[in-house]
């Protein structure tokens, strides 16, 4: 593989020193693309639009990104901002990159997760989108052009992730086409109204699951803590290795979501029923709600309280785009019935 790392490397290089000026541009395509936009940035959005297409978006998301962790910890895969130093073959002619604050992420690098997640997510969107709009105008130029955004977007986070050293393009091209095949094939199963017992039962197989796997491959001398050992060493500055780009904070993301999917339908099955206007009022509220869940701050020590915690964080998002919210607009904008 050295070959194929030694010409990413300097294929990032060339994509730094010849679009330097549209720095802001690739850090803000890859945090569009961080998996966790999914479920703050793209569901709530999305539902209050089209329920069973918002419900589709976030169980493609927590079960691409659990895939996506799977594959990893089999699949290992360096990244380049640490192999470059690690590898010792860029002593006498070091690449002129750098590092940025979204760079150092903890997990192993191949295939991308940000790829990856927003191929399955986004397909799931730009597919719904397509047919509403071929379905009104029966124009298939019209239909085509959310895929031709679909094609920007994906094109536009994968190179922001090589611009940022924290991919190879191998890597990224191969989380682009699982993304895209995932989303195609999670798209048909979505569990709309599936009774809670259904949810707690993935949530907890993905959780466990994953927990099972990785303590088999640790009994067999597989140290799945090798890249945070790799991230710490090589990453320009250390506050930029954060406990929540490590591969159990995923986990906990993905189960607390699913888990939530189930207790937000279970509460309020069939959800709320809102005119356009509320529901405008609804995206509002929720993406405050959601903006001081995302930012409210966990102790990193103990390890375990801080997985715990990131899982009922994402326990608690779907109960408030779903329930908690359009609830209080639902109450604030009623009606009073006359007798």
């Amino acid at each position: 593989m050295e070959p194929v790392y030694t010409q990413g490397v300097w294929l990032a290089e060339l994509l730094q020193s010849n679009t330097r000026d549209y720095e802001s541009f690739w850090l803000l395509a890859t945090h569009i693309g961080d998996p966790k936009a999914a479920f703050l940035l793209v569901f709530p959005p999305v539902f209050y639009l089209h329920r069973r297409t918002g419900i589709a978006v976030l169980w493609v998301a927590a079960v691409s990104e659990w895939l996506n962790l799977v594959f990893k910890w089999v699949l290992f895969g360096e990244r380049p901002y640490w192999w470059i130093g690690q590898s010792g073959l860029f002593v006498k002619n070091s690449p002129s990159v750098q590092q940025f604050q979204s760079t150092c992420e903890t997990g192993p690098g191949s295939p991308s997760g940000h790829a990856m997640v927003t191929a399955a997510v986004w397909w799931v969107v730009v597919s719904a989108l397509a047919s509403f709009l071929r379905s009104r105008s029966g124009s298939r130029i019209l239909a085509a052009v959310p895929y031709v955004f679909y094609v920007l977007l994906l094109g536009a986070v994968g190179l922001s992730r090589v611009f940022i050293l924290a991919h190879f393009p191998h890597q990224v091209i191969a989380g682009i086409l699982t993304g895209t095949m995932l989303g195609v094939i999670l798209n048909r199963t979505v569990p709309d109204c599936r009774p809670l017992l259904f949810f707690l039962c993935i949530s907890m197989a993905l959780l466990f699951g994953a927990v099972l796997m990785h303590a088999g491959l640790k009994m067999v001398g597989i140290d799945l803590a090798w890249s945070i050992a790799l991230a710490k060493r090589w990453c320009s500055k250390s506050k930029w290795v954060r406990m929540d780009t490590n591969p159990f904070s995923s986990l906990s993301r993905d189960a607390g979501a699913l888990l939530g999917l189930g207790l937000a339908q279970f509460w309020k099955p069939g959800g709320w029923s809102l005119p356009w206007v509320p529901k405008t009022l609804c995206m509002a509220l929720s993406s405050m709600a959601l903006y001081h869940v995302s930012r409210f701050p966990l102790p990193a020590a103990p390890a375990l309280l801080f997985y715990s915690l990131f899982f009922l964080k994402f326990v608690i998002v779907p109960q408030v785009v779903m329930v908690l919210v359009p609830g209080l607009v639902h109450l604030l904008t009623a009606k009073p019935k006359r007798d």
